[in-house]
């Protein structure tokens, strides 16, 4: 499996970073960091949301969902979404 080159991170995305704490900025860093290393690491979802792969972690002991999608054509990672399981598939639907 090849490394992702660059990573983009979708508005939303971006604005809920935004929101995070220092210490947990650290830890979704660390998270993406072994994305970027090891794309195919996250669950490939199936259905409507087949585009995406969700990654799962610890933020501040709470599990976090982190959804992104892999060309491996380009070698992108693009961030699509961060937040727990509550609500997270119904907002990326939209």
């Amino acid at each position: 499996m090849t490394k992702a080159k660059s990573v983009l991170q979708t508005p939303t995305f971006k604005k809920t970073v935004k929101k995070l704490k220092p210490n947990q900025k650290k830890e979704l860093d660390t998270a993406v960091k072994k994305l970027m290393a090891k794309p195919a690491l996250g669950e490939q979802k199936k259905g409507d949301l087949s585009f995406l792969r969700v990654y799962k972690f610890k933020m501040n002991k709470q599990l976090t969902l982190l959804g992104y999608s892999f060309d491996d054509g380009t070698l992108i990672l693009e961030l699509i979404a961060l937040g727990s399981h509550e609500n997270f598939y119904r907002d990326i639907k939209r």
